[in-house]
C-alpha cells in the first residue's frame, strides 16, 4: 500500500473518530518501553489527540477508526449506512504499523481504536482485538491501548479486548431507552447493559485474582467508560444525571463522557436542526464531578435543575444548588464537617482539605479563607468565620448576579 493511500485513509478515519468523546487515558499506568522509542518531531499529525492522566501528564493517543463504513443506520451518526460520506478502511496490519511508526517517532504514547460495524459485530470485534493482540504479543507494545467494544459481539470477543487493552468503552449512546429505540432501532439497551455488566464482572475477577496470584494476567486495569450523546433526543439534564448515576452504581464505570450532538450532513428529520449549547455539555461534566468527587447524591444534583429538568447555563450546578437551598447556609468553616464544606460554592477539594488541616491549630478568619481560594467573593455569602457572618447577604434577591460569572466570560465559553 502506497504511503499516500495510508495518509488518505488516516485523514478520513482520524476525522471520523473525533465524534467519539470516550477517549481518555486517566487511570492508566505508565509502562516501561522495550521499543527504544526515538526522539521525534513535536508536530502532532492527523489522528493524534491529547488526554490527561490523574498525575497531570498529557498523554498523546493515536485516535482512529478501523473503518467508517457501517451496516447500522443510527440517525445521529455521521458514519451511518445511509450517510453520504467518503468511506475508508484500514486492515488490522495497517493499524499496527501506523501505531508502531507513530510511537517510535515519539508522536504518541498509545492508541484509541473504534470502528463502524462491517459484515457483522463479531467480524468487526475480531479485527479490533487482532490489532491489540498483535501489538501486545507480536511487537511487545507497552503503550496505552483503549478499545471501543461492540456490545452485540460474542462476549468472549469482548473479554479478549479486556485482556489486551488498558481501558475498554461500551457506549450507551443515548440517555433513554425511548431515544435509542427511535434514533438507533438496531441497537438494544438491554444488550448494551448486559455487555457492561459482563465487563464489570471480568474486571472485578481480575482484580481479585491479582490479590491472590502475582502471575494473574491484567484485565482492563484502567476500567471501562461510556459515552452519552447530549441533545439528539428530548432527554433532559435531570434524565442524563439519573442515567449517569445508575451506570456508575451498576457497572463501576471509571468515566461517563458527554458529547453534545453535532448536526450532520443529510440529517434525518427526527434530529434537531442545531446543536445544543456547548455550555450544556460543560454543566453536565460539572454535575458528574459533583457526584464523583464532592459527595453529592444524584437527587441533589437533580435538585439544581429547573422545572424543565435542565441545569442553568449561566451558573455552575453547585452554585445553582446552593441558591436553591439557602437554608443550608452559612456554613461555619471552623466547625462544619467535610461534606458540608464541599457544598460551599467556590470551595474545591484542595481548599476544603486545607481548611480541615488548618483549623486543627487555630480559628480561621475570612483572610485565611481568601488565601485558600481563588475568589473569596464567591465563597463569602455561604460561610461564617471567626470575624465574618454574612447576616442578610445569603438571602439577597440579587445574590445570583453577585456571585455568578461575568456575562462576557459566559458568552466567550459558549462560543
Amino acid at each position: 500500500m502506497a504511503l499516500l493511500d495510508i495518509q488518505a485513509k488516516l485523514a478520513i478515519l482520524a476525522d471520523a473518530a473525533k465524534y467519539d468523546a470516550s477517549c481518555a487515558s486517566s487511570g492508566s499506568v505508565r509502562r516501561d518501553s522495550r521499543q527504544g522509542a526515538g526522539v521525534g518531531s513535536t508536530d502532532a499529525g492527523m489522528g493524534i489527540c491529547h488526554a490527561y492522566a490523574p498525575d497531570g501528564r498529557c498523554i498523546s493517543l493515536l485516535k482512529i477508526l478501523l473503518t467508517n463504513s457501517c451496516i447500522f443506520d443510527c440517525a445521529y451518526c455521521i458514519n451511518r449506512k445511509s450517510s453520504n460520506v467518503r468511506r475508508a478502511r484500514f486492515t488490522s496490519e495497517e493499524v499496527v504499523r501506523l501505531t508502531l511508526a507513530f510511537y517510535k517517532r515519539n508522536y504518541i504514547e498509545g492508541l484509541f481504536l473504534s470502528s463502524g460495524i462491517i459484515r457483522s459485530s463479531n467480524y468487526t470485534m475480531e479485527q479490533i482485538v487482532e490489532v491489540a493482540r498483535s501489538l501486545r504479543e507480536d511487537h511487545d507494545f507497552r503503550g496505552y491501548i483503549h478499545l471501543k467494544t461492540i456490545p452485540d459481539a460474542d462476549p468472549e470477543l469482548v473479554r479478549q479486548a479486556g485482556r489486551y487493552a488498558d481501558r475498554v468503552s461500551i457506549n450507551v449512546e443515548l440517555p433513554t431507552e425511548s431515544g435509542l429505540e427511535r434514533l438507533a432501532p438496531e441497537k438494544d439497551a438491554a444488550r448494551i447493559e448486559g455487555a457492561m455488566s459482563d465487563m464489570k464482572t471480568s474486571i472485578e475477577g481480575a482484580k481479585d485474582a491479582a490479590k491472590r496470584f502475582k502471575s494473574a494476567p491484567r484485565f482492563a486495569p484502567a476500567g471501562q467508560s461510556t459515552q452519552m450523546i447530549v441533545g439528539a433526543d428530548c432527554a433532559s439534564d435531570r434524565d442524563i444525571v439519573g442515567k449517569a448515576s445508575t451506570l456508575y452504581d451498576r457497572f463501576g464505570l471509571r468515566r461517563v463522557y458527554y458529547s453534545a450532538f453535532s448536526p450532520i450532513p443529510d440529517a434525518s428529520a427526527v434530529l434537531p436542526l442545531k446543536r445544543p449549547p456547548l455550555m450544556r455539555e460543560h454543566r453536565l461534566y460539572q454535575s458528574d464531578w459533583l457526584m464523583r468527587f464532592y459527595g453529592f447524591a444524584p437527587q441533589e444534583v437533580q435538585g439544581a435543575t429547573d422545572s424543565q429538568g435542565m441545569l442553568p447555563l449561566d451558573i455552575d450546578p453547585k452554585l445553582a444548588w446552593a441558591l436553591k437551598f439557602r437554608e443550608r447556609f452559612p456554613v461555619d468553616v471552623n466547625r462544619a464537617p467535610r461534606e458540608s464544606l464541599l457544598r460551599v460554592p467556590g470551595l474545591g477539594i484542595k481548599a476544603v482539605e486545607r481548611i480541615l488541616s488548618s483549623r486543627r491549630w487555630r480559628r480561621l478568619r475570612l483572610d485565611d479563607i481568601a488565601r485558600m481560594t481563588l475568589s473569596v467573593a464567591k465563597v463569602r455569602p455561604f460561610i461564617s468565620t471567626t470575624d465574618w457572618r454574612p447576616t442578610l447577604l445569603t438571602d439577597r434577591a440579587d445574590l445570583r448576579a453577585l456571585v455568578g460569572p461575568k456575562r462576557q466570560q459566559l458568552e466567550l465559553f459558549a462560543a
